[in-house]
């Protein structure tokens, strides 16, 4: 990329007029844009052209799409969408599909549908489409984080954001504790962003704080309290009125995926999107877990703020949507037909809600098994969890690794991560529980000697 930033940039940076979308963006943010008057503008141009030379696809003399007969007789869609879905797919992704989307986000966050903050309506921009979270998390990634910036995450965390945060783009991971006393600790968070707010009344070049948060946790399959994310919420708009410029990245992966009452059910973006003029709200979502579609590779990324206009939140998504075209061009096509056309289908609900129960069994399966085991307390303890797809045990005694291969020998595969054993219980039927922490259990006590 030049050293200079294009035109096409400049325009979408006076569009975010000095906000804290601007002050947060990156250096590659800053210089970012989408390129609409590229391959792609003048292609959409000449769509209504008797004959459109503009576009890499192939066709067949009476228009449709030049497939494989043996690729298309494979998928089951209607026509047109048949067809739409071996052709590219906007690199914001199927505009129908963003848009349905948005009316989910709004379904299963109450706290954004006519919500108001001090008189003002809560604003979103539209999500644009990523090729899963992962690449949602490295959009946002490209998007906000410098070399030697903090990106302040919890201490137990999903591995791959080194590789993303820090490898990737040269990130400083701080930590905070996950836990205190069975719950999540809030006053570990209040402490790290007390320590950004005295730095930076000395130094104003470290007013911006990146701050990860991912609910339900992964690895540990904790969801907050209702009372926790309101402590979490005003924890952040403290450190926003102290003068910090927050970027608050809300990794949802496994939004939705609740076992137990009393326990937020929201994603927290409905109550930070409109929270403080210094604070921007980033969802990072998507049907990979929410819908089990884990190949599908379909995530969507969206932006608040409050005060953004609608020139401003257009800004975002052309600056994602251009991080987008440079690195995948697209999502897939294919994944975006076959998951619009699910979400219009009358049984769509109905089939979600059998596959949480399912999950929800499981969960509850476990929470028997270590009730009517308390000799198992001698060996490992269980985190925290009451939600998505796994459930961490500490072990006690010996190195997690070791119990870990230990297991391999008896049959049981798990996860060493953060210290910690996680076990996956989303692919575990729930009639080889009992056996999984049996086998575990022993191999504890095997390596105790």
């Amino acid at each position: 990329m030049k050293n200079n930033i294009s035109n096409l940039a400049k325009v979408l940076n006076e569009d975010l007029n000095e906000s804290v979308a601007f002050r947060v963006l990156s250096e590659r943010g800053k210089k970012i844009y989408f390129p609409h008057k590229g391959i792609l503008g003048q292609s959409a141009e000449a769509k209504s052209a008797e004959i459109n030379a503009t576009i890499g696809t192939a066709f067949e003399n009476d228009g449709t799409p030049l497939v494989l007969s043996s690729v298309q007789k494979t998928i089951a869609l209607p026509e047109k969408e048949l067809q739409s879905s071996f052709l590219y797919q906007p690199s914001f992704g199927k505009l129908q599909l963003r848009r349905k989307w948005a009316e989910k986000m709004l379904s299963k966050n109450p706290s954004l549908s006519g919500n108001t903050n001090e008189g003002t309506t809560v604003k979103f921009s539209e999500p644009v489409v990523t090729a899963a979270l992962t690449h949602a998390l490295s959009v946002s990634a490209s998007l906000f984080v410098n070399e030697g910036d903090t990106v302040l995450i919890s201490d137990l965390y999903w591995d791959n954001y080194d590789l993303i945060f820090a490898e990737s783009f040269g990130a400083k991971i701080e930590l905070f504790n996950t836990f205190k006393n069975g719950n999540f600790d809030t006053e570990s968070l209040k402490n790290a962003l007390a320590e950004k707010i005295a730095v930076a009344k000395i130094n104003q070049n470290a007013k911006k704080v990146i701050i990860l948060l991912n609910f339900p946790n992964n690895p540990t399959g904790y969801t907050i309290t209702e009372k926790e994310a309101d402590e979490i919420v005003s924890i952040l708009k403290s450190g926003a009125e102290n003068g910090l410029d927050l970027v608050v990245l809300l990794d949802d992966a496994y939004f939705g995926l609740v076992y137990e009452k009393g326990i937020f059910t929201e994603s927290l973006f409905g109550k930070i999107a409109n929270l403080h003029e210094n604070l921007l709200a980033v969802k990072l979502d998507g049907p990979t877990k929410e819908d089990f579609v884990w190949g599908f590779r379909v995530g969507f990324i969206t932006f608040a703020f409050k005060g953004a206009s609608d020139k401003q939140l257009k800004a975002l998504t052309d600056k994602a949507a251009g991080t987008v075209r440079a690195t995948i061009s697209n999502a897939p096509s294919l994944s975006q037909e076959i998951l619009f056309a699910a979400y219009n289908s009358e049984s769509y609900e109905n089939e979600k809600q059998e596959k949480f129960n399912t999950l929800r069994k499981r969960y509850e399966k476990i929470k028997e098994i270590l009730k009517s085991h308390p000799e198992y307390s001698k060996n490992f303890e269980a985190m925290p969890f009451n939600s998505g797809y796994f459930m961490c045990v500490k072990v006690l005694g010996v190195e997690p690794e070791a119990v870990r291969q230990e297991c391999l020998k008896n049959g049981v595969g798990v996860i060493v991560l953060s210290g910690l054993i996680r076990i996956a219980f989303s692919s575990v039927a729930i009639d080889k529980l009992e056996v999984l922490f049996a086998r575990l259990n022993k191999a504890i006590t095997a390596l105790k000697g």
